[in-house]
């Protein structure tokens, strides 16, 4: 149930509709006040004219508007952008925006994509990614999770047209206010972005995919996988280490066949760690059979990390193997990597401006 007092930032659509019924209000009050927010911008209560003035008196006595402030923006070579936006109280988290190279007449990014954060630091640990670094803090609200599209979209001044849930957190660690801020995202009166177009990034917490094959919404999935042998991923992945592979294989089994939905596997490629032959092959049976298609990264520098990236030559040939052996795969560009921007940089190190 909501608390008291909570800023409107920790509402879905139906728990407002609820609250506002409480204060007496219609089921299309939450609509007016949502749309004033994640469509329109509206920074203050005062700018939500068509809502009456003891309706907004009360939600800014019950539900104050916080809107994330951006307290350090960086602007890659590659023209990704890299936010640290400030919350209500204070924390802090981070926001990707990734222009697409392809532009439409009046010089605007034809696609633009935003990895948003779900979580204040992250739990889980991977030793490849400097969030984990920072630990873990607490959990986002349904509109701290949507508030960062609308705060990136309004810095572009473009509209965004895909989202992933692969900034800082782990997902499925924070599932229903997670659910709720996709439903938010997706909401055509709202920020309105198609479900295909919202993928969620796990690092494999089965309960979560179960969830989330069963929601009605087509959200999509992206697995972190890294490494298909167990002594590995374990050692990658330590606190993913109490799923074993075989029971994360059978859970996307599962997952297309409630869903009918194809999933993607990210895979980190390190050199002299998951890279060998005996990890290729541990791959292509993974893969075997599964409705997914493999993302090829090569694993991003991270201060303090030995980890070190694969040759282009040889993720291609990885590439090509998957691809013989009847896997979709690709490798994925990696973007922002000169502002820490990129795949497992994000440690809200905020600059000093100038």
């Amino acid at each position: 149930m909501m608390l008291m007092n909570a800023g409107l930032e920790s509402y879905g659509i139906n728990s407002l509709r609820a609250r506002l019924a409480e204060l007496g209000q219609p089921k299309f009050r939450a609509e007016q006040v949502l749309s004033w927010v994640y469509a329109k911008g509206a920074t203050s209560y005062d700018q939500m004219t068509n809502v009456p003035k003891g309706v907004r008196a009360a939600l800014e006595q019950e539900a104050p508007l916080h809107v994330p402030r951006i307290v350090d923006k960086q602007v890659s070579r590659d023209e990704t952008r890299k936010y640290v936006l400030e919350l209500a109280d204070g924390e802090l988290v981070e926001a990707v925006g990734i222009p697409s190279r392809d532009r439409s007449d009046n010089g605007s990014p034809q696609r633009l994509t935003v990895c948003f954060s779900t979580q204040v630091g992250c739990p889980m640990g991977c030793t490849f990614c400097a969030t984990g670094t920072q630990g873990f803090t607490r959990n986002l609200g349904p509109g701290e999770m949507a508030l960062q599209i609308v705060a990136v979209s309004r810095d572009f001044d473009a509209r965004v047209s895909n989202v992933v849930a692969m900034g800082q957190g782990e997902p499925f660690l924070n599932y229903d206010n997670l659910i709720e801020g996709l439903r938010i995202i997706n909401d055509p009166k709202l920020v309105g972005i198609g479900a295909r177009h919202i993928t969620v990034s796990t690092c494999g917490i089965v309960e979560g995919i179960r969830r989330l094959a069963r929601e009605p919404e087509q959200f999509t999935l992206a697995v972190s996988l890294h490494a298909a042998v167990q002594e590995t991923r374990d050692a990658l992945m330590p606190v993913s280490a109490s799923t074993p592979l075989v029971q994360l294989r059978a859970e996307l089994v599962d997952y297309y066949e409630a869903s009918g939905r194809r999933f993607s596997l990210e895979y980190l490629m390190i050199d002299g760690v998951n890279s060998d032959q005996e990890h290729l092959d541990a791959l292509v049976r993974f893969c075997n059979g599964l409705h997914a298609h493999v993302n090829l990264l090569a694993v991003n520098k991270v201060q303090g990390s030995p980890l070190e990236p694969c040759s282009p030559a040889h993720m291609k040939s990885w590439e090509t193997a998957l691809q013989t052996s009847g896997t979709p795969a690709s490798i994925r560009d990696s973007r922002g990597k000169d502002i820490d921007a990129a795949c497992g940089q994000l440690k809200n190190n905020v600059r000093p401006a100038g």
